[in-house]
């Protein structure tokens, strides 16, 4: 039992890896060579992240099709990382709702994270770092790509996230997860949210300890009848997005989306 924990222990941080133990890993995780230097400074720089060992990314990119085109009983496809990389996902995502929403009960918080790692909105993050264009498959499962089957990249998305684990462990996962994918999901998760920008502003706001943002009217337009409001998002005096509509609430609103798209927030999700 003691050495099945120690095993489990090493396994998480990342403790230096035996010679046979390597050896058995060089086994499940063979180099396969798609990932030429060229393809592979490519990659790194859609992940934002510098590989290691490329194995780990062959195989998160390697498709079950794809495996008949090259025809040996050695290599793997990326449904075990898949399945790594959805449990890492999910528990990075549940920690960071857990953390913004202090108040929300398990039921609502399962909810948000629900609607939040999606198909949708992983095949979004997977077309922002041209999966497409790394993703190895059969011909007829690219043509299946092509015609619309987006599970193949959003699957993929969750295999890279564990070879990223895999490769340099759960800090730089963690890292991948927070400036990378959340930003895209957060697009994704406000379109279910029935567009209420003002209230993603105000919960991500204060969840940087913050005061709640504040709304002015910058310009008025037009009759009476027919005004066109231009609004100021506000924080702390900072005015970090402007929006326009027929109605001051509209304008509120569109002024929220337009400082949630800004870079007073996408700095803090580069790396």
């Amino acid at each position: 039992m003691r050495d099945l924990i120690q095993q489990l222990y090493k396994g998480i941080f990342g403790s230096a890896l035996t010679e046979n133990e390597k050896s058995n890993h060089e086994k499940v995780f063979p180099v396969i060579g798609f990932l030429d230097l060229e393809q592979r400074k490519k990659l790194e720089k859609n992940l934002h992240h510098k590989i290691k060992n490329v194995a780990y990314f062959e195989q998160a990119l390697i498709h079950r099709s794809y495996l008949t085109v090259i025809g040996s009983e050695k290599y793997f496809s990326n449904e075990r990382l898949e399945f790594l990389g959805d449990s890492i996902l999910g528990m990075i995502v549940a920690e960071y709702l857990f953390s913004l929403h202090s108040k929300e009960l398990e039921g609502e918080l399962t909810k948000m994270r629900a609607k939040l790692v999606n198909r949708n909105a992983l095949t979004k993050v997977a077309r922002a770092i041209k999966l497409e264009e790394f993703v190895m498959l059969s011909f007829s499962a690219r043509k299946a790509l092509e015609a619309g089957n987006d599970s193949i990249l959003a699957d993929t998305v969750e295999a890279l996230i564990a070879a990223i684990y895999l490769d340099t462990g759960i800090k730089t996962a963690k890292l991948f997860i927070l400036k990378v994918i959340l930003p895209i999901l957060m697009d994704e998760f406000i379109l279910k949210l029935d567009n209420n920008f003002k209230s993603i502003l105000l919960e991500t706001v204060q969840a940087e300890g913050k005061k709640a943002p504040y709304y002015a009217v910058i310009d008025q337009i037009g009759p009476d009848h027919d005004k066109l409001f231009t609004i100021g998002a506000y924080v702390e005096g900072e005015l970090i997005g402007t929006g326009k509509g027929k109605s001051k609430k509209e304008a509120e609103q569109d002024a929220a989306h337009n400082a949630l798209q800004t870079s007073y927030f996408s700095t803090k999700t580069n790396i």
